[in-house]
């Protein structure tokens, strides 16, 4: 560079104002395209519609990371409280209790891939059939908005649950707002007789994020048969600038082994982190994958053959726990779950 003058390396509070801002642009555009898309600006060509629906459905993507930050009370580096509150927020425009999603995350963490997993039923539960998972995974996939709140909303309705008293009380609560957002919302549509515009701008949309969400979900877990979270998901670390790039807009969830074994660790550490479980353990195979489609590639067998995890993908079962039920996220699930350490 002239004057000898070289750039000093980014510092991660850059790096992470950076991201942050992509974020808060998805959030931003979400209230953008559906309007561009209901008024057929700045065109009605199918083209244009169809591009600015496709972007729109990629931001929603985006929204299920924003989504899984508040879940993990780690949303932009706030406060708990600012997490609860737009994570209730996103919850609510999609259609899933926050504290739903919450509670059965943090079960996902901490069981991976065992019947304990309520996250990933039916492909973790050995009393699902194959016939039943080899059905409900291609119903998962292109319906993935309405599988995703059964899901979610199984640990509220199911007679074994184990959610609080206090947990039960604030999904219930979160239902009804959802129910009255909603009920507002399609009265709205239906009075001034929109319904034309509302599934250009919104349900067309929604409906393919929800496929992409699906396929990250799948990608990342579906033919697993480890317990151990470094074994038991596929991470991808980008070679390429777009698998970087959509990694990065997403708060690095593609590394998601790592993620999976240090849930509270932020995501600025998560490759660092993961290449020095590489260093030190060059021996073990440890699924790791250069871009998301050679990760997809890997998963794709299994939605054919035998969709599942754990049990359901030929493993033994799971270890006893060391403890009984966890009820917040851990620092390390190998040491404090599984009660093992490499």
């Amino acid at each position: 560079m002239a004057l000898g003058i070289h750039p000093e390396p980014s510092h991660p509070a850059t790096t992470e104002r950076r991201g942050h801002r992509l974020q808060f642009l998805a959030l931003y555009l979400v209230l953008v395209f559906p309007v561009l898309l209901a008024l057929r600006w700045p065109s009605d060509h199918p083209a244009v519609l169809i591009g600015i629906m496709a972007l729109l459905a990629y931001v929603l993507f985006c929204w299920t990371s924003y989504f899984h930050e508040a879940a993990h009370q780690t949303l932009l580096g706030r406060s708990k409280g600012w997490s609860i509150a737009w994570g209730r927020i996103v919850g609510t425009v999609v259609g899933v209790p926050y504290t739903a999603y919450r509670e059965t995350h943090i079960r996902h963490h901490a069981y991976l891939n065992t019947p304990a997993d309520w996250e990933l039923w039916p492909y973790s539960d050995p009393k699902r059939s194959q016939t039943f998972r080899r059905v409900f995974v291609w119903i998962d996939l292109i319906f993935g908005q309405v599988t995703h709140a059964l899901i979610y909303g199984r640990i509220y309705f199911h007679r074994n649950s184990p959610l609080s008293p206090a947990a039960g009380r604030a999904i219930r609560n979160e239902y009804l707002v959802i129910l009255a957002f909603w009920g507002a919302v399609l009265g709205t549509i239906t009075w001034f007789g929109v319904w034309k515009e509302f599934l250009i701008a919104w349900i067309i949309p929604l409906w393919l994020g929800g496929i992409l969400q699906s396929g990250r979900k799948l990608t990342e877990h579906l033919g697993m048969a480890a317990y151990d979270p470094l074994l038991g998901t596929r991470t991808v670390i980008g070679s390429n600038w777009l698998t970087r790039l959509c990694s990065f807009v997403n708060f690095k969830i593609f590394v998601h082994g790592l993620h999976h074994r240090h849930p509270q660790m932020s995501h600025l550490g998560l490759e660092e982190k993961m290449q020095e479980y590489l260093r030190k353990n060059p021996d073990t195979p440890y699924p790791v994958y250069d871009s998301y489609w050679s990760a997809t590639r890997a998963m794709l067998p299994h939605m054919f053959k035998n969709p599942g995890c754990g049990v359901n993908a030929g493993a033994d079962p799971p270890p006893r726990w060391k403890l009984p039920d966890v009820q917040d996220f851990v620092a390390d699930v190998t040491a404090e779950v599984l009660a093992t350490a490499e």
